[in-house]
C-alpha cells in the first residue's frame, strides 16, 4: 500500500532560476543545487507551466530529465527557462535517490516571483537568481 512506503522529507536541495546573462536580452536557466554533503543518484526533474495571461488559461509541455548523478555541494543546470513563461506558475518535481532511498520534492515559483527585486546571489552558483529551499 502506498501509505506504508516512507519517503523521507526532502531538506538541504534547492532549486534556482539564475539570471545567467545582463541586458535586455538576458538568458536564464533553471539549477538544482544539493547541499547536502552526499551525492544525489538517478535523479528525474518533471517541469512544467501553468496559469492564466491575459484572462487565457495557459499550460505548457510537460518536460522531463534525467541525470546520473550531482555531487556534493554541487550545482547542475537542469534547463534554460524563458521570460515569456515568468507569469505562470513554473512547477519542478523532483526525484532522486540517496543509498537506495528514494526522496522527492514541489518547487513552485509562483506567477511573476521571478522579477529583479527578487533576486539574491545564488550560493554555489554565484549569479543573481530566485532560490526555493
Amino acid at each position: 500500500m502506498r501509505k506504508d512506503i516512507h519517503i523521507p522529507k526532502v531538506t538541504d536541495v534547492s532549486m534556482a532560476v539564475v539570471r545567467e546573462t545582463e541586458g535586455s536580452d538576458a538568458e536564464w536557466g533553471v539549477y538544482l543545487l544539493n547541499h547536502k554533503n552526499v551525492p544525489l543518484q538517478d535523479i528525474i526533474v518533471s517541469s512544467k507551466g501553468y496559469g492564466v495571461i491575459n484572462e487565457e488559461p495557459i499550460k505548457t509541455s510537460t518536460l522531463r530529465h534525467f541525470f546520473d548523478s550531482i555531487g556534493p555541494n554541487a550545482a547542475l543546470k537542469v534547463e534554460k527557462i524563458m521570460p515569456e513563461v515568468f507569469g505562470l506558475n513554473n512547477e519542478y518535481m523532483l526525484t532522486f535517490y540517496i543509498d537506495g532511498t528514494i526522496h522527492d520534492r514541489k518547487f513552485i515559483f509562483v506567477p511573476d516571483s521571478i522579477v529583479e527585486e527578487n533576486l539574491i546571489q545564488i550560493p554555489l552558483i554565484e549569479l543573481p537568481g530566485i532560490l526555493i529551499k
